[in-house]
């Protein structure tokens, strides 16, 4: 598969990067932690984004979408990473439009994908229960009570989850509390009785929640796929949710890398531009260098989402394990390399910094994935 980008691919990035340079840099997410926004992202500038057909990139043409595939989808997500823009494309154009193409029935496609290309709808995946990325380890209850089910149990950083209008939430109808036999989805209206909701301010300024659920009705209608089997459809979702958020973070790691070498160009000590130290060039180029394997690694798992589904799990873990290590690296000399100053709200450096960090835990830290890549080649 090639590993460059077709004239459309670029005219996209391009696009992509001159609308969100104008109209979401990243003193637009510091406006919005400074005002304490009760949504987390600009309404106006979604309906834009939508407009622009980024929230239909990978939807069938039937629905409203552009069919343009998931390599497209992801140079959106890194143009977003260098502007860290706060926006539902990863909750809801990502992972919940994956959940109800490779999930959903045709009436469920029919009735909500075409809403989420026009941008009208939002969703939420509900799936942690614990501390750490432990997919098949739900604990959440669906009993079966007629034509209905019963859901109880509890969620954590649940993404954009305290504004989405529709949560897809994992719970266990069957099986051991650690397998993946027995799990289902359904997909839950927020505000729906026996819901509760409570958003956390993470460190990085965007929005998760903390879900309670005491007795929520769901009729079986409601149920994404066979009963039980919501493994098959969670685990390529998960994938593509894992693709795409490392897409997001090499944007992170390619502005705060182009931030830096600016600094390193016009900071001075003793004379000289502190670029002009070695040991500091040394640094930078090897930077450099890891940014450069880590564009490759994305650019076949991206192309794998559409081409080779097959591959997708281990080229998925390899490349999210790959990019939590480049962004960690980046951002973690960024901020040395710009001194104390690095570390203080007075600079813009700091929050790529702290999303870095966030996104590093989303779906699966380096640990998680290095195992689960040494178990899928056989080790």
């Amino acid at each position: 598969m090639p590993l460059v980008l077709n004239e459309e691919q670029r005219l996209l990035r391009d696009t992509a990067r001159d609308f969100l340079a104008s109209h979401a840099p990243v003193s637009a997410l510091r406006k919005l932690r400074d005002e304490r926004n009760p949504l987390g992202y600009e309404p106006q500038l979604w309906r834009q984004m939508a407009e622009l057909g980024w929230a239909s990139i990978i939807l069938p043409e039937q629905y409203g979408g552009l069919d343009f595939g998931f390599l497209g989808l992801g140079l959106v997500m890194e143009e977003c990473g260098r502007t860290l823009v706060a926006s539902p494309l990863f909750a809801s154009a990502v992972v919940g439009a994956s959940a109800l193409l490779l999930g959903g029935s045709s009436a469920q496609q029919v009735a909500l994908l075409p809403k989420i290309a026009a941008g009208e709808l939002t969703l939420a995946l509900a799936l942690e229960e614990y501390h750490h990325h432990r997919p098949t380890r739900i604990a959440t209850t669906a009993v079966r009570e007629g034509d209905d089910f019963l859901l109880n149990g509890s969620k954590t950083f649940v993404v954009d989850g305290h504004s989405a209008d529709l949560l897809i939430v994992v719970a266990r109808s069957a099986g051991e509390e650690s397998g993946p036999e027995g799990l289902s989805l359904f997909l839950v209206e927020r505000k729906l009785a026996g819901v509760s909701c409570r958003r956390t301010l993470m460190a990085d300024s965007r929005n998760a929640a903390d879900l309670q659920l005491d007795n929520v009705r769901v009729g079986a209608h409601q149920m994404l796929g066979e009963e039980g089997n919501g493994w098959a459809i969670l685990a390529p979702v998960l994938d593509r949710g894992r693709v795409a958020i490392a897409a997001e973070m090499m944007g992170c790691a390619l502005e705060a890398f182009e931030r830096t070498v600016a600094y390193l160009k016009e900071r001075r000590q003793f004379g000289a531009p502190i670029g002009s130290f070695q040991a500091l060039q040394h640094r930078a180029a090897q930077m450099q260098a890891d940014i450069e394997l880590c564009r490759s690694v994305l650019l076949q798992a991206l192309s794998v989402v559409d081409e080779k589904p097959g591959q997708l799990p281990i080229l998925a873990s390899l490349a999210k394990a790959k990019l939590n290590e480049l962004v960690k690296r980046v951002t973690n000399e960024a901020v040395q390399m710009h001194g104390g100053i690095g570390v203080t709200d007075a600079l813009d450096i700091g929050f790529f910094l702290k999303r870095a960090r966030v996104t590093m835990q989303l779906f699966g830290d380096t640990g998680f994935h290095k195992d689960r890549y040494a178990t899928l080649c056989g080790y």
